[in-house]
């Protein structure tokens, strides 16, 4: 049983595709704490993935949407206002590079490939704002999501071009919370997590030993999807009002270290 945190919230989940999902997590936690919303894919994800399950185990409406195209956002929209009227949260949990998926070597990048990168990783993020904006459509301290990673500061040699996508996404965070704060005190936010063995996480080359190095350099090791889950619903709460703009290291220390001794060991 939950705490009823967002008891009478409503809100939309983007990126939820199997149980591994942070997204997928979320949806769970939050229905726990009293929250309703409305899950939405890409049409690909819902053939291939198990939020329809979700969605059914949720009681949630589920909606296909191609977070690229301003027609299929604006469909999106117009479920969750016929659902709820004005919405409390967002959470967008969405990232993929073709490049990533093809094993195209950085140094030799496809540049369709990148744009389709930045759309969909991180464009995406400032069209579902801006369509939220434009239509009014969330409530007085209401709170957005968008979820990074650290390679958006620091260089992962295996982590390509989505590291410039989660650049992009923490940079229009921080550039459409100034906006959304000052129309209607809405919050924006990107939480970094650490690595997690999710279906997107796992396509990383390298990601098995990117995972064991954070373990042994984050004091208080890896944060989990489970508790990214967490996270994003005291984001989502109202005690977190005052919080906008930032960047939030969720990654168990790993951001704050040079090196750790475990390391040192073993060199």
């Amino acid at each position: 049983m939950g705490h009823q945190l967002l008891a009478g919230k409503k809100g939309i989940i983007f990126g939820a595709l199997d149980p591994t999902s942070i997204a997928w997590k979320v949806a769970v936690k939050a229905k726990e704490e009293g929250a309703e919303f409305v899950l939405t894919n890409a049409p690909v994800a819902l053939r291939m993935g198990k939020i329809k399950e979700l969605a059914e185990e949720l009681q949630a409406p589920l909606v296909a949407a191609d977070a690229t195209s301003l027609d299929d956002l604006n469909q999106l929209l117009d479920t969750a206002e016929s659902e709820y009227g004005k919405i409390d949260f967002v959470l967008h949990s969405i990232g993929m590079s073709p490049n990533v998926r093809k094993n195209r070597a950085y140094t030799n990048l496809n540049y369709d490939w990148l744009i389709k990168t930045l759309d969909i990783s991180a464009i995406s993020f400032h069209k579902v704002m801006q369509l939220l904006y434009q239509r009014d459509l969330m409530n007085e301290w209401g709170s957005i999501l968008g979820l990074s990673y650290i390679a958006a500061q620091r260089t992962f040699s295996e982590y390509n071009d989505m590291a410039e996508a989660k650049a992009l996404l923490e940079s229009i965070a921080r550039s459409f919370g100034y906006h959304f704060g000052r129309k209607s005190k809405v919050r924006v936010n990107t939480i970094s997590q650490s690595p997690t063995p999710t279906t997107a996480g796992t396509g990383v080359a390298g990601f098995d030993k990117m995972l064991k190095y954070g373990e042994k350099m984050s004091p208080l090791g890896n944060a989990t999807a489970d508790e990214c889950a967490d996270y994003c619903v005291m984001m989502f709460s109202d005690y977190t009002r005052k919080v906008t703009m930032q960047n939030l290291f969720h990654d168990g220390g790993f951001s704050s270290m040079g090196i750790a001794s475990e390391i040192l060991e073993e060199l």
